[in-house]
């Protein structure tokens, strides 16, 4: 079982570590990017929620969830839909992947976004050559769209 806990600054060198790590690095490009957004997670980046992901007290891994409407991003035209959401997420720790904790740090994902009243579904969109994300996302109920590209959940 896995538990999630808001990212702290104290967080920072170890998700910085996962981003350098080569099984993360493969799918998280521009560590640049992700890094400056946890530095500024309390100033421009308020709107997203991070998560450091633990088991058994260990943290293993990173998540996060936002309101499409508070990127600059246009989610395949759902963003101006309004009730989109989208997640992201992790696992930072080699010796902890394949073990479940994927589907299980999305299923959580699901439960916290689900707690905003104008939640409607979750849209994600991870690269097509990540089969195991888009494993965990259809195992979690995600249904892909051919035709925007997208993985979608209705809530």
């Amino acid at each position: 079982m896995i538990t999630t806990r808001p990212m702290a600054a104290e967080n920072l060198a170890l998700f910085k570590k996962w981003l350098y790590t080569p099984h993360v690095a493969k799918w998280y490009q521009d560590p640049l990017d992700w890094i400056a957004e946890i530095e500024q997670q309390d100033t421009a980046f308020h709107w997203i929620h991070h998560y450091i992901v633990e088991h058994d007290n260990r943290p293993i891994g990173f998540c996060q969830y936002y309101a499409c409407a508070d990127s600059d991003e246009p989610w395949a035209g759902y963003t101006v839909m309004g009730g989109s959401y989208s997640i992201d997420y992790m696992i930072g720790e080699m010796d902890c992947v394949g073990k479940g904790f994927g589907k299980q740090i999305v299923l959580t994902l699901i439960e916290k976004v689900k707690l905003h009243m104008d939640a409607k579904w979750i849209v994600v969109q991870p690269e097509t050559e990540n089969k195991a994300s888009c494993g965990v996302l259809r195992s979690c109920g995600f249904v892909y769209d051919t035709e925007k590209d997208i993985y979608l959940r209705t809530l």
